[in-house]
């Protein structure tokens, strides 16, 4: 597969940058309808959508959400490892002695 998980082709909406955010977090389907208060459908639609925003496609060899994690991560940084108390792999210390992420420096 020759996707650029790193370019989205469309802005993701307040709904699904949640999901996606459950999605890093290694949630269901389920278990997001249920935090969210929506139907599995919803979920599993809102999943699709974005997938199709990063350019994944299915195939009989694909796993969407484990290339939509990495991609969502990927595009937006690690917010998945501060929620699960995972220190960022990247962490280096900066000149003025802070941990930073160097893979995220401005």
């Amino acid at each position: 597969m020759a996707t650029d998980v790193t370019i989205m082709h469309r802005e993701l909406t307040p709904f699904e940058h949640l999901v996606l955010e459950l999605v890093c977090q290694g949630k269901s389907n389920v278990a997001i309808a249920r935090e969210t208060a929506h139907t599995e459908k919803v979920v599993e639609n809102t999943v699709s959508r974005s997938a199709k925003a990063f350019g994944i496609t299915s195939d009989g060899d694909t796993n969407i959400r484990v290339l939509l994690a990495l991609a969502y991560r990927t595009h937006f940084g690690d917010k998945a490892f501060d929620a699960l108390n995972v220190a960022c792999s990247h962490m280096v210390v900066g000149p003025d002695g802070q941990t930073i992420c160097a893979r995220h420096i401005d």
